[in-house]
């Protein structure tokens, strides 16, 4: 008798951009794989991003949280950690509320979820123009299927159009299992008992600019392989300029001090209470 598969978390992080959340959680909702839930990491949004969540959630497929931390700038490594502990998944899947998925998203991280690997995967960049039909209709998304995506790629509504495309095979998938460049966490895939290993991301990054890195950084030391979800999972980027404020020098100081150190752990990472969930 096969084990059951396991519950997946959805760790989506967002801060007052309610419309493109829509966007988001419309996509989520039309999932072919219903063995999910979805956390919303809200780094301090107003009332009209915890009043969209919670009148999604009356009638969302699956359960829907909602994690909300004080305003206090850019902490996204601190609301990430905490709707970490309120996940209650065995696999984490982080994602950005401003990136959108096919309706194959959970059924695709499922299927490349390995013990031992992080899944790293793609983002394909969405232009303005297609970008703003969707935030009008977020009720009505185009056809989302991977071919409709890659011919409207090629008439430059998007970028990465053999992203859209599957590729046979797995062995290239393993290629740059020590290679923490260039793992975005806005489509990252991690085992809850790996990101627990290296107490997940380090808070002492704020502003924005490699917490990201870090956590990857983190995970490989601790000896889990990367595995990278090209041709398989990609999200859809909502076209927006730079939404708060810049990076943060210190942020690449933080950083570097890891590179030149063995340290697997977040200095401020996720709380003891983190090993049981919600």
């Amino acid at each position: 008798m096969n084990a059951p598969s396991p519950l997946i978390s959805l760790v989506v992080s967002t801060y007052n951009w309610p419309e493109a959340l829509r966007v988001v959680l419309a996509s989520l909702r039309a999932q072919d794989d219903r063995g999910f839930e979805v956390v919303v990491a809200d780094d301090g949004s107003g009332p009209p991003t915890g009043d969209l969540v919670r009148a999604a959630a009356a009638g969302f497929p699956v359960p829907l949280k909602h994690v909300w931390q004080e305003d206090e700038g850019y902490r996204l490594a601190a609301v990430r950690n905490r709707a970490i502990e309120a996940a209650s998944g065995e696999y984490l899947v982080m994602m950005d509320g401003d990136c959108f998925v096919l309706p194959d998203f959970v059924r695709t991280h499922r299927a490349l979820a390995e013990p031992g690997w992080f899944v790293s995967g793609k983002r394909s960049y969405l232009r303005d123009g297609i970008t703003r039909r969707i935030l009008a209709r977020p009720d009505r998304l185009p056809a989302m299927n991977r071919l409709a995506w890659f011919a409207r790629s090629l008439t430059n509504q998007c970028t990465r159009p053999f992203q859209f495309l599957r590729r046979p095979g797995d062995a290239f998938r393993r290629r740059r299992q020590q290679d923490w460049r260039a793992a975005q966490t806005c489509n990252l895939g991690v085992w809850r008992a790996d990101c627990l290993a290296v107490r997940g991301f380090d808070e002492r990054y704020v502003h924005h600019g490699f917490e990201d890195s870090d956590f990857v950084l983190r995970l490989i030391r601790a000896g889990i392989r990367r595995k990278l979800g090209d041709h398989a999972s990609i999200v859809l980027h909502l076209n927006h300029g730079r939404r708060r404020g810049p990076s943060d020098a210190n942020n690449g100081t933080l950083f570097d001090e890891l590179r030149n150190s063995d340290r697997r752990t977040a200095v401020i990472g996720l709380r003891d209470t983190a090993a049981g969930g919600a």
